[in-house]
């Protein structure tokens, strides 16, 4: 089942930046609104148990000024005494304790403090404020069973407001006594204190709405530039990508791998673009030479020269066999698991195996290596470099030296090769052009796809192939990084 914690986790998850920058600037506001009022009523109880104290006071020193009087049972009071206790308690009321404020300082300023009273006796008129025995009272809990608060309405002490009032209610001998005491107002401070906060709360809510309004649009504005890459891409167009540091911080990760994945993208189709051009031209060469010699074979007039048509025809397509062997076994190699390959391993097993074919036309063929470890698919790796290999006997002059080498380096490994045959043209070595194009060199044929094929194995594993003049020969090096 799921709890509150849950609950928050989905609402999050399907909120916006923008809707959470919002949440959080109203959950602001109303926490600095929340503190104003709670610490409102603070100041307000202290103020009313500070108005209760002063109202205690006033009761104690009313019955000790009264004395005997106040003690006098409810048959030994007359309408002499009834009088007696009015004049008494408008003396009282307008004696001379510094203390008190008056009730027109307090109407006038909004301050309490100004003492209120009220004396009934079982016989003759009440003295004091009336009022205070007719309004409805409060009980203030934890000030005292007998201590009320009573609001008074504009009009009764202060025209133009109303007023609270902390009273004591008793029962003295026969008389009802009720002191009271006006409760201060809220004060300046106070209020510009309520204002400043109240003013806070409303500059960081007009922020939150600000800032979730930029960050939905800098957002938007990203995921625009991300999308358009994405569109372009899908029509063939990898020129654009969406910007990483210009772009929203949230979607730097996002935009890094759309980059790297577009990137991907644009490689293996140069790869697929490059192996279709030189896979058809490796093709159109042997169904050519096959197509030719089989219709020789139709006209050859002697039985050992059809079979001489018909054996190479056969090499033809054997060798076209073992091209799409090669370009299925590129396709694949990147399901393949790479594993920790010693190239310096490779190098001299490719050298035993092609060791006969250079002795028989009296090659010298060299392994100069030392330890190389790369990360790599071996049997990709492997047929390119007896491609290599192969192309550099085929293409070397008898009495001639082929060298086959591995370097550890700073930054990776590498491995050359190099031949002392007719070189190669640039222009071939890019493998940019047909061999119609290039007159320097015959024709590379060697396993099937030949250079393009080991450049693509060597792109595959993060490597770079150049080709350079050995002035005579080419040197064939492949880099690889760590």
């Amino acid at each position: 089942m799921t709890g509150p914690t849950g609950l928050l986790r989905g609402w999050l998850s399907r909120r916006t930046t923008a809707q959470l920058s919002v949440a959080v600037a109203v959950l602001a506001a109303l926490a600095l609104s929340g503190s104003v009022v709670i610490t409102g009523q603070a100041v307000r109880a202290d103020q009313r148990q500070k108005a209760a104290l002063s109202a205690l006071a006033d009761y104690a020193a009313m019955v000790d000024k009264l004395g005997v009087q106040a003690y006098l049972g409810a048959d030994q009071i007359t309408e002499a005494d009834a009088a007696y206790f009015s004049a008494w308690l408008t003396a009282f009321q307008s004696g001379p304790n510094r203390e008190d404020r008056t009730l027109e300082e307090v109407c006038r300023t909004g301050r309490g403090g100004a003492g209120v009273r009220f004396i009934r006796a079982p016989t003759g008129k009440p003295a004091g404020l009336a009022e205070l025995e007719e309004a409805r009272a409060r009980r203030l809990p934890g000030l005292g069973d007998d201590v009320y608060a009573v609001r008074l309405p504009s009009g009764t002490l202060c025209p133009g407001r109303d007023v609270e009032v902390v009273v004591v209610k008793r029962q003295t001998g026969a008389l009802s006594i009720i002191v009271g005491r006006v409760v201060d107002r809220a004060g300046e401070a106070w209020g510009r204190a309520a204002l400043i906060v109240g003013l806070s709360g409303l500059l960081i809510l007009i922020s939150g709405l600000t800032a979730a309004v930029f960050a939905r649009r800098r957002l938007g504005q990203a995921l625009a530039e991300v999308s358009a890459s994405l569109d372009r891409a899908a029509m063939g167009d990898f020129s654009r990508r969406p910007p990483v540091d210009d772009i929203a911080p949230e979607l730097r990760p996002l935009s890094l791998r759309v980059n790297r994945t577009l990137d991907r993208l644009e490689e293996l189709l140069g790869w697929l673009r490059d192996s279709s051009d030189q896979l058809a031209h490796d093709f159109r060469t042997p169904l050519a030479r096959a197509t030719a010699r089989l219709e020789r074979l139709e006209e050859a007039d002697t039985p050992g020269e059809r079979t001489r048509l018909a054996r190479l025809a056969g090499d033809d397509l054997r060798q076209l066999t073992r091209a799409m062997n090669e370009t299925l076994a590129l396709r694949d190699g990147s399901a393949w698991v790479f594993e920790t390959v010693q190239l310096d391993d490779l190098v001299r097993a490719t050298v035993e195996l092609y060791e006969p074919l250079a002795e028989a036309r009296d090659i010298r063929l060299v392994a100069d290596v030392e330890p190389a470890a790369l990360l790599g698919v071996r049997s990709l790796l492997q047929r390119a470099l007896t491609n290599l290999v192969d192309n550099a006997i085929k293409f070397s002059p008898d009495g001639g030296t082929v060298t086959v080498s591995t370097r550890p380096t700073d930054t990776g490994v590498t491995f050359t090769i190099a031949d002392q045959g007719p070189g190669m043209d640039p222009a071939r070595a890019r493998g940019a052009v047909d061999t119609e194009d290039s007159t320097d060199r015959p024709e590379v044929e060697s396993h099937g796809m030949g250079l393009p094929f080991v450049r693509a194995v060597v792109r595959r594993h993060g490597g770079t192939l150049t080709i350079d003049d050995a002035a005579p020969g080419a040197i064939v090096t492949a880099r690889f990084s760590r």
